[in-house]
């Protein structure tokens, strides 16, 4: 099985980029949601740790939100429960997977949790600040200090890219998107 990890800056396009592949994908930002949403586990640890911001089950983003904003340290705590169970996922994810040609890792910290290979392959997606910021004001949850605080755990950009094997322009147009994915798919396949 290849894995192939997906990387770039909050907003460029990852989880996009990732569909193009037309391969199996581990979404982590879509199973965190549904740990928020299903995992009762998750929340009688969050309720523990943070009992004045999470009130009820199934968990809201909002109460997340909240525990974040009042400490930076939060932020620490809440990854501390969610990244094993997001862990067991995975594993579970490419186990299911195993006899695919081709897996794609949608991990926003997928080199600051190690969660990648030394054979992985990694594509760098790459987009241009006013776009990243117009499409993040878009998002329902917008908050510019949550941005910030979740940008302090991840690596700089500039070390994403070098250790990127390829990089895609995300200028939010299909086609161009298409090619480049195709042509990458390609390059794997033929290394």
């Amino acid at each position: 099985m290849i894995r192939v990890g997906i990387i770039g800056d909050i907003g460029s396009g990852k989880s996009y980029i990732a569909k193009q592949f037309d391969c199996p994908v581990f979404n982590a930002d879509l199973e965190v949601s549904k740990l928020y949403k299903k995992n009762k586990e998750c929340f009688i640890n969050f309720k523990k740790k943070f009992p004045k911001y999470i009130i009820s089950f199934p968990i809201k983003k909002t109460e997340i939100t909240k525990a974040i904003l009042a400490k930076p340290q939060n932020l620490k705590k809440i990854n501390n429960i969610v990244h094993p169970a997001i862990r067991l996922k995975m594993r579970s994810f490419l186990n299911k997977n195993k006899n695919k040609k081709i897996v794609i890792l949608d991990i926003p910290l997928l080199l600051e949790q190690k969660l990648n290979k030394k054979d992985d392959y990694l594509i760098y997606v790459e987009a241009k600040k006013k776009d990243i910021n117009k499409r993040l004001k878009k998002r329902v949850n917008h908050n510019i200090k949550i941005i910030k605080r979740l940008k302090k755990t991840q690596l700089p950009l500039e070390l994403k890219k070098k250790k990127a094997d390829f990089i895609i322009k995300n200028n939010f147009k299909g086609n161009s998107i298409k090619k480049n994915v195709k042509r990458i798919l390609e390059n794997i396949l033929n290394d």
